[in-house]
């Protein structure tokens, strides 16, 4: 259990957020107020005020808010809990959603002491039941619901569609299918043939979303744009070889053109991801091979027993 030590909360983004004795939080929204609230998934900010404490040890004067943080609450280390815990507060409950974030441009006080932890000790999480939290409240940690479902993310590699010039069909195509198979898909990415846009992106999803699966869709071909394997791979803890070479496999059995496929399956994290052509029938005959397989090796990078029955019919 935490104690909430500040509420804080600001007009504009980019800017410090100022103390409040207490704030009204809005379902699928955040907190009343505050720019950063919205329907989105990072709707509350939350530090640990050890963290803080540790930083102003350094020289810093930092105060509640500064680093642009909503709830800083004494007592819980936010970074060590996975995405999917809720927490309670009196009738509020979150649920966190990112571990940590991105900094694109530096915040005052990056400028002034070289240095900023909310990047890499924030979390982030939306509000499944609104409410009034204040300081002084104490803050529960409820854990991740043993249903917690599994959450996807869907990526089409196409210089063509992400300039507008060709519609992008095989990434809502693998959107419906994971959802009919119960995946709950967070987000689906259309990005241009670069490995850096790639690298950064599946990086995200899997360190700061912590996703379960990730799915790319084009860009692993002989062309010279074609960069989708290699930005993977660039980015992977670990290999998993045997699914891309079950997807070729099956697929030899319908074109000899399969063997050119240059798709791989890695782990990052607790993540997997999986490299999948850009055509319709070959994203739909791919996840195919691999759709009954998926719970169980989704509750192994879990680290939990899950019932590998087999996930509903591709549709």
């Amino acid at each position: 259990m935490g104690k909430v030590v500040a509420v804080c909360t600001s007009e504009h983004k980019g800017t410090v957020k100022e103390p409040r004795s207490g704030a009204l939080l809005k379902v699928d929204w955040g907190l009343e107020g505050d720019a950063h609230a919205g329907h989105w998934h990072r709707q509350v900010s939350l530090l640990s005020a050890d963290k803080i404490e540790a930083f102003n040890t350094r020289g810093a004067q930092v105060q509640p808010g500064a680093f642009g943080e909503n709830l800083v609450v004494a007592g819980i280390d936010f970074r060590s809990l996975p995405v999917g815990t809720r927490l309670a507060c009196g009738e509020v409950r979150l649920e966190i959603t990112q571990i940590g974030k991105d900094c694109h441009s530096h915040c005052a006080i990056y400028r002034q002491t070289g240095d900023c932890i909310m990047p890499r000790e924030g979390v982030f999480a939306k509000v499944l039941q609104g409410g009034v939290i204040a300081v002084g409240d104490d803050l529960t940690i409820l854990g991740r619901p043993a249903d917690f479902p599994w959450q996807a993310a869907v990526i089409t590699l196409s210089d063509r569609s992400a300039r507008g010039e060709r519609e992008d069909l095989s990434g809502p195509l693998l959107s419906r299918h994971l959802a009919s198979m119960d995946f709950d898909v967070v987000e689906q990415l259309l990005l241009p043939d670069a490995a850096p846009a790639l690298r950064y992106e599946l990086t995200r999803l899997a360190d700061q979303r912590q996703l379960d699966l990730i799915l790319t869709t084009g860009g692993t071909g002989f062309a010279p744009r074609d960069i989708t394997p290699e930005a993977t791979l660039a980015v992977a803890d670990r290999q998993a070889p045997g699914i891309a070479e079950a997807i070729r496999q099956a697929s030899l059995a319908i074109t000899p053109k399969a063997m050119l496929s240059r798709g791989v399956s890695v782990i990052r994290g607790r993540s997997l991801i999986i490299n999948l052509p850009g055509s319709l029938a070959a994203c739909e005959e791919g996840l195919a091979v691999f759709a009954d397989i998926l719970p169980h090796a989704l509750g192994l990078l879990r680290g939990q027993v899950r019932d590998c029955a087999r996930l509903k019919e591709l549709s």
